[in-house]
């Protein structure tokens, strides 16, 4: 039952990109609010990164650039900048204008200096994000909701509040995983008793409801 639940929670949420116009705001209020639930991020911390993701995008947006295909990922106010940009110079601008937004404190530039990704790669990247996921809730090892999976041209960028052991089988599984090329690890490694404290239990099903007997 657990698993199944995960299971569903987590390919609601990797498909998100996929269903943008077909009934967006049902799709994110019932996965965005049953996965905000079990993060171990505080509700402060998720809203700060979701601000900080929209800001940094459309910061970097009004830029005049061309062939500039950058992604932002904000976890625990620390955000993944992901893409293709033309010259190191845009790479360290974009950096900059990242790193000047409200709550950030701190960057990963794993910008790639080239030709823009295609169409055909990125869609290759999202089922391999889909893949990654779907594998963490069938290896049963860990809670899969702990873990944020980025991909970028086969590259897989793993980010979370996890303990050592969880990392260790997260890394397995997404190396493990056809397609992907690289495993990046952007954990940020907690105790068994913080994992513990920062957990909540998904909710048990009660007792069956006895039967309605009929009147008269």
């Amino acid at each position: 039952m657990k698993r199944s639940l995960a299971t569903g929670l987590l390919l609601g949420a990797a498909l998100m990109p996929l269903l943008q116009g077909c009934l967006p705001m049902v799709a994110a209020g019932a996965s965005g609010g049953a996965l905000a639930a079990f993060d171990r991020r505080s509700l402060g911390t998720q809203t700060d990164d979701e601000t900080i993701e929209w800001k940094a995008s459309a910061r970097v947006n009004e830029k005049p650039w061309e062939n500039v295909h950058a992604n932002f990922t904000s976890y625990g106010r620390k955000v993944l900048i992901s893409g293709e940009v033309p010259s190191e110079q845009v790479k360290m601008e974009i950096e900059t204008i990242v790193t000047g937004v409200q709550q950030v404190q701190g960057i990963y530039n794993e910008l790639g200096v080239g030709p823009v990704s295609s169409f055909s790669t990125r869609s290759n990247d999202s089922y391999i994000t889909t893949r990654v996921k779907s594998h963490f809730v069938d290896s049963g090892k860990f809670n899969a909701i702990h873990v944020k999976v980025v991909t970028e041209a086969g590259v897989v960028y793993l980010m979370g509040l996890v303990t050592q052991r969880e990392a260790d089988a997260a890394i397995q599984v997404a190396r493990t995983t056809s397609d992907v090329r690289k495993v990046v690890t952007l954990f940020e490694i907690i105790s068994d008793a913080r994992a513990r404290e920062l957990d909540v239990s998904l909710p048990k099903a009660g007792p069956p409801a006895p039967p309605a007997t009929g009147g008269g």
